[in-house]
């Protein structure tokens, strides 16, 4: 429902091929998803809803109302979230979500052109045989000491062979070592400090650019670390006229739907300082007032 990746799109669709299984996407309205047509489609048949919070455009979904329609139709509920985000937002347990996936790349992984990075997979304990892969656990040995053991290793994969779901599990241990040690150097204070940075320097960075001609918020709706710019102007060009400047505005999203040919998506992280963010809207009034 509403703006969830559209390269999460193609995965779920390159995962489902040959299945008997019809994906159906609902229409998002101003920004968010269209709750009253949700309502009309989801049905008996409904396996599940998936909700990107923030979504695609860094706006809070109305996960409440989601969160009953679903689980009222008997189907599950299956939230992406941004990590850096449950610093502060309510976490997707207390909303009810049954199945939670996410890309752990913020979590101290650089983006090393794209790859390699972690994703994290989190359920119910209901669901929890029907992970695929393994869990590992803290624990004591017989001396007191504190060790790490296989909590959940379920056994098909040594007995189903290739029709063993654990088996499409992928090794990402390094990636994940890091978000480990990234996660510990915060601690829980840190971490919510983290996402304070981002939504404060975000808000600060559309306060600012807002007070330019011709530039604002393309959906009034609050939002965490990204949101829509909408500008004056074709966001491929101010892109290519930025790079000139050794400047990054953001990501034209004429792409991914017409109506946003001028608009761009621009995120704030806890890295971006106070100088990147009016260095940005600078750049921009020098270019709206040529």
């Amino acid at each position: 429902v509403g703006y969830v990746h559209p390269y999460y799109k193609k995965v779920i669709e390159t995962y489902t091929m040959g299945y008997e299984l019809k994906i159906t996407y609902l229409r998002a309205k101003d920004g968010i998803a269209n709750i009253s047509e949700l309502s009309n489609m989801i049905n008996d048949n409904t396996a599940g809803v998936i909700v990107q919070h923030p979504n695609l455009l860094g706006i809070l979904e109305p996960i409440k109302e989601i969160e009953e329609i679903t689980h009222n139709a008997g189907a599950l509920l299956i939230m992406v979230v941004d990590p850096i985000s449950l610093g502060l937002l309510k976490p997707p347990g207390e909303w009810g979500a049954d199945i939670v996936v996410g890309e752990g790349q913020a979590l101290g992984n650089p983006p090393s052109f794209g790859g390699p990075l972690l994703g994290f997979l989190a359920v119910k304990k209901a669901l929890i045989r029907k992970m695929p892969g393994r869990i590992v656990g803290i624990t004591k040995d017989t001396e007191g000491q504190r060790g790490f053991v296989l909590t959940l290793q379920t056994r098909e994969q040594h007995i189903r062979r290739e029709k063993a779901t654990s088996n499409i599990c992928s090794n990402e241990a390094l990636n994940a070592l890091a978000a480990t040690v990234y996660l510990c150097a915060l601690g829980k204070e840190g971490f919510r400090l983290t996402a304070n940075h981002c939504i404060q320097k975000s808000h600060y960075l559309i306060e600012q650019l807002a007070k330019l001609d011709g530039f604002k918020l393309k959906y009034d709706r609050a939002f965490f670390k990204e949101f829509l710019l909408e500008t004056p102007f074709n966001a491929e060009l101010l892109l290519m006229k930025g790079k000139e400047k050794g400047i990054f505005p953001g990501v034209p999203m004429g792409t991914f739907n017409p109506e946003w040919e001028n608009c761009l998506l621009i995120a704030c992280s806890e890295k971006h300082t106070k100088e990147n963010l009016d260095t940005l809207v600078q750049f921009l009034k020098e270019f709206n007032a040529d």
